[in-house]
């Protein structure tokens, strides 16, 4: 006993931690060091008991302040005195919550000094693990859906054992220790009163069956990795960074429990015409000196393919104008329900001229006076008049 940790330690807190800040380490730790998720760590099962002891005094007033003030004599009067060892148990600790995380959905009933056969037991039905792939697709898949077949390498039933484990011929025993309930039931005294825990059968692992034989393919798993292919529907909208959610997807279940899913996260390439902002679309379309000062018609690019569109004569560089409707589908939304494309219009200034072209061009300058270039002689006139003044 006098190689205890001090439970503020144990916690990873400091004294004077608050209630929540107690109960928040506890949540974590628990779910971390539960037994029934390190079947092959021998020591979480130690580690998940000094846990406990340390929340069952912080997060009891009455305990903490004992603890505080007087150390482990405070909260156990065998301390230091060669007493037996702390007894386990979650008197009044209500831990539903987490092991509704651990195994799934919800978790009926309380703690009363110990874990519940459901907690303890290996042969529970459990979900199986998701799998986590990235599907590399382009812009206009990403912006029009696409149907992709993805190659996962998952854990399936063994097509010899039926899942079993055991060789072909021959099947599983239940142990002769829990009965084939997977935990055995300890009780002992404490300072709290009598105590009941229960803990993961030693002899079957908390399976509730052994094995005398193993399947000779998976090893008395049950499961085996094989190599599948799974359609996936990547929709209409999709943004690149996302992660699409295949649900029953992923790896077999244990003793009957759901699959888990298929997390596809998407990478979108660039594209050399489009830019996505959110549902909208911008690009820039370059048009030439006689086109912007004289009006034209231009045929503009979008994802469902070119749309004809006046631009007005005089349009400014840096002009920008909306084709509604002409973005990208919005995700969860009803058919048609899309952004819009924005084109920004770059008037491209010639080069390269010849002596032909420059005379042409100074000749038609000279036809020009103020009236056709606003920008130019506001700009002048706010010159003149800084001067001024």
């Amino acid at each position: 006993m006098a190689d205890k940790k001090d439970y503020y330690e144990v916690l990873g807190l400091q004294k004077g931690a608050t209630d929540a800040e107690i109960k928040k380490a506890y949540r974590k730790l628990a779910k971390q060091y539960h037994p029934d998720l390190n079947p092959d760590d021998p020591s979480a099962a130690e580690k998940f008991k000094e846990i406990n002891e340390a929340n069952q005094v912080l997060s009891d007033p009455e305990k903490r302040a004992k603890y505080d003030q007087f150390g482990f004599a405070g909260v156990d009067p065998s301390y230091g005195g060669g007493g037996g060892a702390w007894a386990g148990g979650f008197d009044g600790v209500d831990l539903g919550d987490i092991f509704a995380d651990i195994f799934g959905g919800g978790f009926s009933g309380g703690f009363s000094g110990g874990f519940s056969g459901r907690s303890a037991s290996m042969n529970v039905p459990r979900r199986g693990a998701d799998i986590a792939v990235a599907l590399d697709i382009s812009f206009m898949e990403a912006c029009s859906g696409v149907a992709h077949d993805i190659t996962v390498n998952r854990a399936e039933e063994c097509p010899d054992c039926k899942g079993s484990g055991a060789e072909m011929g021959t099947s599983a025993k239940t142990c002769p220790e829990c009965n084939g309930k997977g935990y055995t039931t300890v009780q002992s005294r404490s300072m709290f009163g009598m105590m009941q825990t229960q803990k993961p059968c030693s002899k079957c692992g908390g399976k509730g069956k052994i094995i005398e034989k193993p399947c000779g393919k998976c090893r008395g798993k049950g499961t085996v990795n094989m190599k599948k292919t799974v359609s996936v529907k990547v929709p209409a909208g999709i943004d690149d960074g996302m992660t699409l959610n295949v649900r029953g997807q992923g790896n077999i279940g244990t003793n009957g429990g759901a699959r888990g899913d298929l997390k596809v996260r998407i990478s979108v390439r660039r594209d050399p015409v489009f830019t996505r902002d959110d549902y909208n679309i911008r690009i820039d379309f370059p048009v030439t000196y006689a086109q912007a000062a004289l009006g034209a018609e231009i045929e503009v690019p979008t994802i469902d393919g070119p749309v004809t569109y006046s631009v007005p004569a005089g349009t400014q560089p840096g002009t920008v104008f909306r084709l509604r409707g002409k973005g990208v589908q919005k995700l969860q939304r009803s058919a048609g329900d899309r952004g819009d494309q924005f084109v920004t219009i770059n008037v491209e200034v010639p080069k390269n001229l010849s002596k032909k072209q420059k005379d042409a061009l100074e000749a038609f300058e000279a036809t020009l006076d103020e009236k056709n270039y606003e920008k130019r002689k506001g700009f002048f006139d706010k010159i003149k008049d800084m001067f001024n003044k």
